[in-house]
């Protein structure tokens, strides 16, 4: 829906209508207000994940028109349209009854391949995720692996497992570890090449690098093999290991790798030849905690979001250095869903109440005796003249 009505807007903008881009942006912000406040009911918990679902994907397609407007962008040829995944309904032939779902980013065509992931939710998408996307659909495109690459809690192999989710394709996820050898790899290999799914290699450089030498030449193979199915569509075989097997064209392989531990190894030169990297070092939180405000019911997301970065970024400098302190990307996740359910439990309250008291009692009980005082220090400092409740 959101490709098609955007493209009637550059449309409408081509005809003269200056205001068409402006209008198609008040459209997506109203169809989230009531999707808002649709979660605030009390829905089962499926209906509730596949809401959130719509409003995180939503709030990106409002984020892109926003940007549209703002750069003035008129013409649907432009990098800032074509970089975006789109969605269409179109006929394979001319004849055909029944359209297929395809799937645009940049140059790269797939169909939608109706993988069933289930109804797990979905990524917030901010630029760096959009960037990570294009980054593996050309390689994709070029019949390469995709290597994103950076520190711990960036999202690399959940933006891996979200761009298969966009697909409808399947992503296995392995855990690389220094007990796999060649044979193990090349039956994994096997099974992804006849299954046409995505295998997402954790931690690549964990695996020994005499193992990784010849890991080397099985993934090629399987890539030569994709070449050569793209040039001839009846080379759905190949020859590997010795045996012949089959070929779906959607196979893809990704590697992620963290930079800087002790026992892990440079991949050796042939290996990094056949993947493209992608680096991932900072993940846009700003963005994802409004997101997630917004798909737990808050109202005035933007600002609080502010808020709550704000104490997050302030209490990792200024709080006493523990080993059980958290104040990454995985732990702002746990305290907005509280925060939800507080919301949902006190629809009425003041929603900065809400944040306030999810933000102190979330985080009260695993702060240390010394730290304490600065902490609700931070906390009157950014919500203040509000009587929570102790």
């Amino acid at each position: 829906m959101w490709t098609e009505e955007t493209i009637r807007a550059f449309d409408e903008l081509d005809g003269g209508s200056e205001t068409a881009m402006k209008e198609h942006g008040v459209q997506i912000v109203g169809r989230i207000k009531d999707l808002i406040n649709c979660v605030r009911k009390p829905l089962s918990s499926d209906l509730r994940v596949k809401v959130i679902t719509i409003i995180t994907i939503d709030v990106h397609s409002r984020d892109v028109i926003d940007d549209f407007v703002l750069k003035k962008i008129t013409d649907s040829g432009l990098f800032a349209w074509a970089s975006q995944l789109k969605f269409y309904m179109e006929y394979k032939n001319p004849k055909d009854e029944k359209r297929v779902a395809i799937v645009r980013i940049c140059d790269w065509t797939t169909y939608y391949n109706y993988e069933y992931v289930g109804n797990c939710g979905r990524l917030v998408i901010t630029p760096l995720t959009d960037r990570c996307y294009i980054t593996l659909t050309q390689a994709l495109n070029l019949s390469m692996g995709g290597a994103p690459a950076g520190p711990a809690g960036t999202g690399k192999t959940e933006t891996t497992k979200d761009l298969g989710r966009a697909l409808g394709l399947q992503v296995v996820v392995f855990n690389c570890s220094d007990q796999m050898n060649y044979l193990s790899m090349a039956l994994i290999f096997m099974g992804l090449s006849q299954a046409g799914s995505w295998g997402c290699f954790d931690e690549f450089n964990r695996i020994s690098i005499d193992v990784l030498s010849v890991v080397a030449t099985q993934v090629k193979e399987v890539l030569d093999a994709i070449v050569a199915m793209k040039l001839n569509p009846a080379k759905n075989t190949f020859l590997f290991m010795e045996e012949e097997i089959g070929l779906k064209l959607t196979v893809g392989f990704f590697i992620t790798m963290n930079p800087g531990y002790a026992g892990r190894t440079e991949l050796p030169e042939n290996l990094k030849a056949l993947f493209r990297s992608c680096a991932m070092v900072v993940p846009d939180i700003v963005l994802i905690c409004e997101n997630m405000l917004m798909s737990e019911g808050f109202a005035t997301a933007k600002g609080l979001s502010k808020k709550f970065m704000c104490l997050y970024n302030l209490a990792k400098s200024l709080l006493s250095k523990q080993i059980h302190y958290d104040w990454g990307l995985r732990a702002v996740k746990s305290v907005l869903r509280q925060a939800g359910g507080l919301k949902r439990a006190e629809p009425d309250v003041d929603e900065e109440i809400i944040l306030m008291r999810g933000l102190r009692d979330f985080n009260w009980p695993k702060i240390v005796v010394e730290d304490r005082q600065i902490f609700l220090g931070l906390i009157n400092d950014l919500f203040p003249k509000i009587n929570a409740p102790p």
